[in-house]
């Protein structure tokens, strides 16, 4: 009886030192860190962070409270039609830190949602944080500056332009965008030093508070990406951001744009315009930003700003691209940016904008003296201004009380050009902007009227 006592001891000594981390060398290893998850009328509430992989499955519903991290080391893979959503008072917002993946690969059947915890009818910008992603591919910020904004204050960048942060495809982001505090906020999607190992493509930004897409740096590439009535910018570059994009639509909501100024290309070298390396230098081909101005006689907002919002040393390309329909076409700010474009290191080419005031379709900054008409019109160039929209047939695109219709006039047909472009792009269509006559990429997956949707 005594030894049978002797060996239940040693056992549980044994036992207690497993469960505390003991290491094989009788030290300590760190413990692992797993979300705290609440689980109640199949919702699974996920707080705190990771460094475990994590699969959400698509036969619950998961609800996001405050910040969520994937840390290094983990991945976090989600089923094919989960749906995800984020709490409105804790900001809930899912972060991916440098050194971790998500994996949500979703189907055009069956895409992955993450939206508003808010009833039908009842959701609006800005009702949770969004989607953070974070790697280690090249920034123009020193270390000590390169902390992803927010409230979040993870670090980003690296030196692998091929990193891989993992898959986001057939994914859908509704209500996202929050001002965390002034001029620190959160997007629809951010990607911060993310290298193009990464796949995205096919993403929804829907009824964002903020910027529906920012890239801080790194050189991932994107096709197929929409965003629908955000409140700021749709696509906003900066801090050395050098992927490649292709097939993007906008649409605006003519009553909701920011006070900071609604802008559909916002780029930027780095927040001083320095000549930090390496420079902003994305390139974009068959781009439709259609702004608040169907028409001329269209009310909207007053905080609408420019098509393209092009600043502080950017180098950035933009070829066989529509912008309409916007209160400034091309805002080309600044000598630095300007010298860029007389370089030839800024492109804009086969490109059209149309239904602009006159007068404000080719504009620099108050009191410049670049001359940006002769520039942009420059007959190798093949850029065109169109004084009205009904004139390319894309009427459409701006509607705004049921499914957009993405169909084109014959004027959009041809006239793309791939001559020099890199090899990422795809280069067999000869139409300008994001369609072909009588081609829909958003059908099946993407969701026009998410307010309504019953999730």
């Amino acid at each position: 009886m005594k030894k049978l006592q002797q060996l239940a001891l040693l056992f549980a000594v044994m036992f207690v030192g497993y469960a505390c981390g003991d290491d094989d060398n009788g030290g300590e290893t760190t413990p692992k860190e797993q979300f705290t998850v609440t689980e109640a009328n199949g919702v699974a509430t996920i707080e705190g962070s990771t460094d475990e992989n994590v699969t959400f499955s698509s036969n619950k519903k998961y609800l996001l409270k405050g910040f969520v991290y994937v840390k290094a080391g983990a991945t976090l893979t989600i089923q094919p039609g989960t749906v995800i959503k984020g709490d409105k008072v804790s900001m809930g917002t899912l972060i991916i830190e440098r050194g971790a993946k998500i994996m949500a690969q979703g189907t055009a059947q069956n895409p992955i949602v993450f939206t508003s915890n808010q009833a039908k009818g009842n959701r609006n910008p800005g009702d949770w944080g969004g989607i953070i992603i974070l790697g280690a591919a090249p920034i123009n910020l020193p270390s000590e500056k390169a902390k992803i904004e927010g409230g979040v204050n993870r670090p980003y960048g690296g030196t692998n332009a091929a990193d891989n942060s993992g898959v986001l495809s057939y994914v859908r982001i509704e209500f996202p965008g929050i001002a965390f505090q002034p001029d620190n906020e959160i997007n629809g999607l951010t990607l911060g030093g993310v290298g193009n190992g990464t796949q995205i493509d096919h993403i929804q930004v829907s009824f964002c508070g903020d910027d529906s897409y920012e890239m801080f740096g790194g050189t991932v590439n994107a096709k197929y990406l929409i965003a629908y009535k955000t409140v700021d910018d749709m696509f906003d570059t900066d801090n050395g951001y050098s992927g490649n994009m292709q097939y993007l639509l906008g649409i605006s909501d003519p009553a909701s744009a920011d006070a900071s100024g609604s802008n559909g290309f916002e780029s930027d070298g780095d927040a001083d315009g320095t000549d930090n390396t390496p420079k902003t230098s994305a390139v974009f081909s068959n781009v439709s930003l259609f702004g608040p101005l169907a028409t001329a006689n269209t009310t909207v907002n007053t905080n609408f700003k420019r098509a393209m919002h092009i600043r502080r040393n950017s180098n950035i390309s933009v070829y066989n691209s529509l912008f309409a329909g916007w209160p400034v076409g091309l805002l080309l700010d600044g000598t630095k940016t300007q010298a860029n474009a007389t370089a030839g290191t800024l492109k804009i080419q086969n490109t059209v904008i149309s239904g602009v005031p006159a007068g404000k379709a080719l504009t620099v900054e108050s009191g410049g003296t670049y001359d940006v008409a002769t520039w942009f019109n420059a007959t190798a160039k093949a850029n065109q201004v169109i004084a009205d929209n009904a004139t390319l047939g894309i009427s459409g695109s701006f509607n705004q009380t049921t499914r957009p219709n993405f169909s084109i006039g014959t004027q959009l047909q041809t006239g793309a050009s791939f001559t020099g472009m890199p090899s990422f792009f795809t280069t067999t269509g000869t139409y300008i902007g994001a369609f072909a006559s009588g081609q829909d990429w958003t059908a099946g997956w993407a969701n026009f009227d998410p307010k309504n949707t019953d999730y």
